[in-house]
This record gives C-alpha cells, sequence and structure tokens, in this order.
C-alpha cells in the first residue's frame, strides 16, 4: 500500500480556502420577519429572510433595491400606505346630518262636505235684495288688517243699516290675526288659503255664501285685499254700488299667456266645461250683484274644473279666472267689465303690482288714482257692456299699500280720502 502524498491535500485545501471565506461573507447575521406582501395579500406562508442591514459589498442587495423601488413607483396611489401625521377620513367625526325638511303644508280641503253644504244652502235664497240695500265688505286675508283702524274711520260716520262687514282669515296662521272694533266678531269659518291654488276661490264662495245667508239686505258684495284702502267716503262707494244694476268685475278675453293658463293643469283638463274660446281673465277684487253672488254659490260645473290643482306653478292663479269665466259665460250682458279697485301693474312681471310707501302718500297721489279710467275689458267685443268705451266709474278702492304706510294715510283721511 502507498502511503499518502502530504502536498496534493496542501494544495487542495488551498483551492477551497477562498471559496469558504465568500461563503462566510454572504450568509452573515440575518433577521427573520414577515414581509409586508404577504400580510397584505392575506396569505398564509412561511416568513421570508430579508437583510436587517444593507450590506454596501452585496451587489444583489443593491439590485434588489433598485427593483423594489421600480415597482414601488408603479403601485396604485390609493395602495399606498398611509403617510404618518396625514388626515385619516375615517378618523375624523361624521358630518353633521343634514337638517329636517320643511313641514308638509296641510292638505287644503277645496270643497268639503262643509262648504258643499253652505254653499247648496247659500245657493237657494232669494236673488232679489230687501230694503235698504246694504253693501257687504268681504276682507279675505292670511296675515290681518293693517289697515283697520283707517277702516274704522271709515264706517265711522256710516249708516249701520247700510253695509256688514265679513272676514275670511287663514287659521293655520300662528299666531292668527286679532281683529276689534268693528271687525270684532265678523270672522266667518274659515280654511287655508294659499296663492296658485283653488283655495282662494273657495275662501271668497264662502265669504258669499256667508253673506247671502246672513242677511238679506246684502245687495252688492265687494272683494277686498288686507293691502286694499278706500278713496272714497262711505256715502260716495254706497251711491255707486248700490245704485248699480250690475256687477264690477274685470273680464279680459285676449291676454297675453291666456293659453298657458288655461291649459296649467293639462292640455285637455278644462274640457268640455270650459274652452280656450271661453275662458276668461281678470282682477281677483270685485263687486257682485246679489244675484251673481248666487250664481257664484250655485256653480258646480265650472268649479269642478277649476278646483283641480295645476301641473306648473307660473301660470296659475285661479282667483284671476274663475269668476271671471263664469260670469262671461253665464250673464256677460250683466257685468261691466271693470274692477273698481285701482292697482299699478306697469313695468310689473313678479306676479305683484306696484307698492305705494308711506312717502308717496299725499293728496296728490289719491286725486291722479281717482282721476284715472277703469279698464274695460276688450271694448265689449267678449260681450260684456257694449257701452263700455263710453262709461268712466270711478274708483272706490286701491292697492297696494305698505303696512307701514298706514300712518300716513290716517292723516290725511278726514281732509282726503272721505272728502268727496
Amino acid at each position: 500500500m502507498l502511503s499518502p502524498n502530504p502536498l496534493p491535500l496542501f494544495c487542495a485545501l488551498l483551492l477551497c480556502l477562498p471559496l469558504a471565506f465568500v461563503f462566510t461573507i454572504n450568509t452573515g447575521p440575518a433577521a427573520t420577519t414577515t414581509s409586508s406582501s404577504a400580510a397584505d395579500d392575506g396569505g398564509g406562508g412561511d416568513p421570508v429572510s430579508i437583510p436587517a442591514t444593507p450590506l454596501p459589498n452585496a451587489r444583489f442587495d443593491i439590485k434588489a433595491n433598485v427593483e423594489a423601488r421600480i415597482l414601488e413607483s408603479r403601485i396604485p396611489t390609493d395602495e399606498l400606505p398611509i403617510i404618518a401625521n396625514a388626515k385619516n377620513p375615517a378618523s375624523n367625526p361624521p358630518p353633521p346630518p343634514p337638517p329636517p325638511p320643511p313641514p308638509t303644508p296641510p292638505a287644503f280641503s277645496y270643497d268639503d262636505a262643509e262648504d258643499e253644504a253652505l254653499f247648496r244652502v247659500a245657493s237657494r235664497v232669494s236673488p232679489n235684495p230687501t230694503r235698504p240695500k246694504k253693501l257687504a265688505f268681504m276682507f279675505l286675508t292670511t296675515t290681518g288688517l293693517p289697515f283697520a283702524p283707517l277702516w274704522e274711520a271709515y264706517f265711522r260716520t256710516a249708516p249701520q243699516d247700510l253695509y256688514n262687514i265679513y272676514v275670511h282669515a287663514d287659521p293655520t296662521r300662528n299666531p292668527g290675526p286679532r281683529f276689534s272694533g268693528v271687525f270684532a266678531g265678523r270672522v266667518i269659518p274659515s280654511k287655508p288659503s294659499r296663492r296658485h291654488t283653488p283655495t282662494l276661490i273657495a275662501a271668497a264662495r264662502r265669504l258669499l255664501s256667508r253673506a247671502l245667508l246672513h242677511d238679506r239686505g246684502n245687495a252688492m258684495f265687494a272683494l277686498l285685499s288686507p293691502s286694499c284702502v278706500p278713496l272714497r267716503s262711505f256715502n260716495f262707494t254706497h251711491r255707486t254700488l248700490a245704485g248699480s244694476g250690475k256687477s264690477f268685475i274685470e273680464i279680459l278675453k285676449n291676454e297675453p299667456g291666456r293659453y298657458d293658463r288655461w291649459a296649467a293643469r293639462g292640455p285637455d283638463a278644462m274640457l268640455p266645461e270650459v274652452t280656450l274660446e271661453d275662458f276668461r281673465i281678470g282682477s281677483q277684487f270685485w263687486a257682485l250683484t246679489r244675484r251673481h253672488a248666487r250664481a257664484a254659490a250655485a256653480d258646480t260645473r265650472l268649479w269642478s274644473k277649476f278646483r283641480l290643482p295645476c301641473l306648473q306653478r307660473a301660470p296659475c292663479y285661479p282667483e284671476e279666472h274663475y269668476f271671471p269665466t263664469l260670469l262671461s259665460m253665464r250673464d256677460p250682458r250683466g257685468c261691466v267689465p271693470c274692477t273698481l279697485t285701482h292697482v299699478d301693474w306697469k313695468g310689473r312681471s313678479d306676479g305683484h303690482p306696484r307698492t305705494y310707501r308711506a312717502g308717496e302718500v299725499g293728496a296728490e297721489l289719491i286725486r291722479r288714482l281717482r282721476n284715472e279710467r277703469p279698464r274695460y275689458g276688450d271694448g265689449g267685443a267678449n260681450g260684456t257692456d257694449l257701452l263700455a268705451h263710453r262709461r268712466h266709474d270711478p274708483f272706490l278702492f286701491a292697492r297696494k299699500f305698505d303696512p307701514g304706510a298706514a300712518g300716513a294715510l290716517m292723516g290725511i283721511a278726514e281732509d282726503v280720502l272721505f272728502k268727496d
């Protein structure tokens, strides 16, 4: 047997020594942590070994860092970790709840059983007034009567057997208006009334019906608003109205926007009772004879159409349509087609007439309002008074006055307003 030669073994050890040295460097101490990507994925794999500190001489670590930065730049921003001290929406308190919606307005009753019974009974009264002929002053209000002191002075010298007062006050207003003096005890059973709804027609019909039933002497029925003021003395007004055998109500056929108003409930909603040819427009405020007041209380045919709610708010003014249309269809020759309540619509397009302020009130304003001539329908072309173009009836009332003008009006009442 040959003895081993030590030289070859020594050479082999010298060749392996560098490899052992490199292996020892690349497998230095390491800390074991869990990969964040594995945690994010929800996986249950084994922990991944990541170097605790970068090694400056390790080529593969540098390459891995570069690749990691490239991959990070491609991650969508909504998948990046939350930055420290940044505002976290989840940690903020929730926004306050939105305010509650406004209360639902009360359901309006246009003609309930009580109204139907009232209208039916009122339609059976005599159409002929007893003597002496009386005037029924009917105030339709939702906010009280700001010019009550002026009306108190107006009625102070009037014979009590020549007039009656009736007030329709919206019962849903809180606090409700208070009435005293000549208005005390004159409020009729009332219901809610709002613009752009048939409730204003129903309110006027209640006033007419109560006045018809209350006093057979009521010969003329004048509808007034809270912003109305008298332009003449009571005696002048009584002579004008009680001496007339006709109603004073504005009746207009060829007004702009007529079709839109007629079709406000739908293109065919008014048919067949009210055709576009029959449809009329006019002021909400009028003075009706007893015979016409009775006809308004008795009507069910036209009311079945005008009581329908409008689909559009802008052209919906039922109170300006119902009474002119009704009387134009029933008795046009029994109407003087004008209103005796002065109002200034010049330059207005918002649905509200000019409002007179305290600084404008004076003798000159009252004289100007008195001297203006009423508008007489379409000049008799719509079947009303054929001699309308020759008439010059006096304005008896005027609107719209600001409540702040009450003092100024009281200051000229005796020397101007009530002096004929």
